[in-house]
């Protein structure tokens, strides 16, 4: 197995998202998903002596390297867990309502994708994991066992929006009586054969992969939870910067700031003032994409969507 020093990361979108979430140079700040710590670092590189960064992650290996960060910068601290504890243990230490930006880098990341071992990657061999915190919960191996047809149907179509998710779900009930599927070439390969259509330039397997991982791993549930609640972590005048990659994280990003700067939704012709609705929010600028000279340099890049909003009440 390889580790971590041997996968690179490149943070998408680094200077715009940074650009996007600092509000005070010695305020206090949430990077939601460290991962290899790119934006963290720049973060850090940009804010004062004053400041404080708290990361979360759930990887373990991502703590290893918050770890090392720890004791390089006294300003930050990470979390091992979930961004959706973000209002128990920003509570805990004193900053709710205090938070100047909240940072979100969504999805799996780079490193993940490139060790075979983690079983992100229908593009390698390797044991057919899919946990973001590979020390706990299920195994996509495991889940795949013993989940009923019906609701391997229901998290392919809803979570990897996979049209043909009865077919690749019957395909899957029909070979574990044959045997079990443990290798995440296995499991590619099944699919690519249940699959009656090909989408041009898009992997047969990269949808259900996709379904099975965000399910397995609360990847939405817990998207939500960090939103709603973060908002009540931030300080007025603080701000969100949410980089997306697929368009269900994006429809719930977009969907929350809408949400939030529209305000309070009253029946049609009711005399309301605008002061009267509850605005939250304020979205700051358009989505963002990434550059033609980053995509140069990073592929993956390609299917990111940047928003900003800061808080207004």
């Amino acid at each position: 197995m390889m580790t971590t020093n041997e996968f690179t990361h490149n943070a998408v979108l680094l200077t715009e998202t940074i650009d996007g979430v600092i509000t005070d140079e010695n305020g206090f700040y949430i990077d939601g998903t460290f991962g290899r710590g790119g934006h963290t670092r720049e973060l850090l590189k940009q804010l004062g002596e004053e400041a404080r960064v708290l990361a979360f992650d759930k990887d373990p290996e991502a703590i290893t390297i918050g770890k090392r960060l720890e004791k390089e910068d006294s300003r930050f601290e990470i979390h091992h867990g979930s961004f959706a504890e973000i209002a128990a243990v920003v509570t805990a230490k004193g900053y709710e309502g205090k938070v100047s930006g909240i940072l979100l880098d969504l999805g799996v990341s780079s490193p993940q994708l490139d060790d075979a071992e983690r079983g992100f990657s229908f593009m390698k061999e390797g044991p057919l994991d899919m946990r973001m915190d590979n020390a706990s919960g299920m195994t996509a191996a495991e889940w795949l066992a013993v989940a009923s047809e019906e609701e391997i149907t229901t998290v392919l179509k809803v979570y990897g929006e996979e049209k043909f998710g009865l077919r690749i779900a019957k395909a899957i009930v029909a070979e574990r009586v044959e045997r079990p599927l443990t290798t995440t070439l296995e499991l590619a390969e099944l699919i690519d054969k249940a699959r009656p259509v090909k989408e041009k330039h898009k992997h047969p397997a990269t949808r259900s992969f996709q379904g099975i991982r965000i399910y397995l791993n609360k990847e939405l549930d817990d998207l939500k939870a960090c939103l709603n609640d973060g908002l009540d972590m931030l300080a007025v005048g603080g701000h969100f910067s949410v980089i997306s990659f697929h368009s269900l994280e994006d429809r719930i990003v977009k969907k929350f700031i809408q949400k939030h700067v529209k305000g309070d939704d009253y029946p049609a012709g009711l005399p309301v003032l605008d002061s009267q609705l509850n605005k939250r929010l304020k979205s700051l600028g358009k989505a963002q994409k990434a550059s033609a000279g980053e995509l140069d340099v990073n592929v993956r890049a390609r299917s990111a969507v940047l928003r900003v909003a800061e808080k207004l009440a």
